[in-house]
């Protein structure tokens, strides 16, 4: 990862007034991010967090919340207390019921340029589509592309 784009997560991560993930994710971050220092580290450390689980009953990640039950609707009640943003990394799964609820302000798919030649579906199969508009675009020096969508009508 090029200086631009360490940047760019970075100021992302400094936007943000929370993190909102799945189990999968919350255990990588956890286990990860208490051991490093610096800026970057010291706002995921420090920030409101709360994952998304069925399973997960504690959680040991500090300022750390378990969301279980209705996810869409304490999601919801989340988006509308005041504050930052709401960051959320990885955790396709949380995602697609994100998407799914209408939860969604905006995406941001970081496109790097490599084939893996396999992997999972980024979006979930759905009768429906769900149409987004292109608000931001971003190239960096290393090939990797930022795109940033609204759904339209949301």
């Amino acid at each position: 990862m090029g200086p631009e784009q360490l940047q760019y997560k970075l100021d992302e991560v400094l936007a943000a007034g929370s993190l909102l993930i799945g189990r999968v994710t919350y255990e990588s971050f956890a286990e990860a991010w208490p051991k490093r220092t610096g800026e970057f580290a010291d706002k995921m450390n420090g920030m409101p967090k709360h994952v998304v689980s069925t399973k997960m009953r504690d959680a040991v990640w500090n300022n750390t919340t378990v969301i279980r039950g209705d996810v869409a609707a304490q999601v919801a009640k989340l988006r509308k207390q005041k504050g930052d943003p709401i960051l959320v990394a990885g955790s396709r799964t949380l995602v697609h019921s994100l998407l799914k609820h209408r939860l969604v302000d905006e995406l941001r798919l970081m496109i790097f340029p490599v084939i893996l030649g396999s992997g999972r579906r980024l979006f979930p199969e759905s009768p429906a589509k769900l149409p987004l508009k292109l608000i931001d675009q971003r190239a960096f020096g290393t090939g990797v592309v930022v795109h940033g969508y609204q759904p339209d009508g949301n």
